[in-house]
């Protein structure tokens, strides 16, 4: 059951009662608060109503979606155990944490191939450039670029309508650094949501519309969508999990994660809660569209854990064009 609350999507699964346990034990149920990106959510969400079955009414987990920027201020406050996170924490984020003596485990749970789409009504365009993608998106365009002749001069002469992430989303950071070269630069005037399903609605609903959303929004939306290839100058790639895992589709595949707050992974709920989602996750992340890691690489992030192995492998820099073979080399660092 998914219930919305005050700008929180709480997570719960009916509480069983077995054999002796009362209705005390189940509202006495220990609670693990996940909260951050709207990427990740559709995997820990899975994952928590596959746990909370396992667990039997001991353990209630909610999953918020904030977004990565909003969840990490949250995080590095103290206040939630778990961080979905479709980007690496930030040098500012690491420094809020260290500041609140938040120390965590970086741990990556899939790869994203970021999906740019249109109705299916657009018959004009089949693919993109990431010039192109620069021209519409850059902040100079705004006020400027609005139809789409004035991206391609074949294309018609009608309104351009963008939907892209809010501010507060990892998505928007990584999009705006892969394709217009620096984080958060972006024109402003645009649809924008940390809701994917609010850019699926908006694009689906206007044959005019292009947006970018997560490969898991897209693949389920296929009859409402249209995805378009990319190309980054080597030729027309479409977002899949074959091109994922061959490195093809390159600027917008990109790893995504989850962030365990180390204090409240000495609880053993949240400890078997994160062991159970690294265990589960090659099963899950392909059920809800995303593309998982090498089996190697869950099997590392779970040696991490149960070590103590905390820090980050990317101290507040870029991931853009990173390969899953690449993720495997990193370590994680203080």
């Amino acid at each position: 059951m998914i219930t919305v609350k005050a700008g929180w999507i709480l997570c719960t699964c009916a509480f069983l009662i077995v054999g002796a346990q009362s209705v005390t034990d189940v509202y006495a149920a220990s609670l693990i608060k996940v909260d951050g990106s709207s990427t990740v959510f559709p995997i820990t969400e899975a994952t928590a109503e596959e746990f909370q079955k396992e667990a039997r009414g001991a353990v209630q987990v909610t999953v918020g979606i904030s977004g990565t920027g909003g969840g990490f201020k949250k995080f590095c406050r103290g206040e939630t155990d778990v961080q979905d996170a479709s980007r690496p924490i930030s040098k500012d984020e690491m420094e809020a944490c260290r500041a609140q003596g938040i120390q965590y485990y970086e741990l990556p749970i899939a790869f994203d191939a970021l999906t740019i789409a249109v109705s299916p009504q657009a018959s004009w365009v089949e693919s993109i450039t990431i010039v192109e993608l620069k021209r519409i998106w850059e902040p100079s365009s705004q006020g400027r670029i609005s139809k789409w002749n004035q991206v391609r001069s074949s294309w018609p002469n009608v309104p351009l309508k963008l939907f892209g992430a809010g501010s507060d989303s990892g998505t928007f950071d990584y999009f705006t650094e892969a394709i217009v070269g620096k984080a958060k630069a972006s024109r402003g005037d645009y649809t924008a949501s940390e809701d994917d399903n609010t850019l699926v609605q908006g694009i689906a609903n206007d044959k005019h519309a292009l947006g970018y959303i997560p490969f898991a929004y897209y693949e389920p939306n296929k009859k409402r969508l249209k995805a378009l290839a990319l190309d980054a100058g080597n030729g027309s790639v479409l977002p899949s999990r074959e091109t994922v895992e061959s490195g093809a589709y390159q600027p917008l595949s990109r790893p995504i994660f989850i962030y365990v707050n180390a204090k409240s992974a000495s609880k053993p709920d949240v400890k078997r809660f994160v062991e159970f989602y690294l265990r589960q996750a090659p099963t899950l992340v392909p059920q809800v569209k995303y593309v998982p890691l090498p089996a190697e690489a869950y099997q590392l992030a779970l040696t991490h854990f149960m070590n103590g192995k905390l820090g980050t492998m990317f101290q507040g820099a870029s991931t853009i064009g990173l390969k899953i073979e690449d993720l495997l080399r990193r370590e994680a660092k203080l």
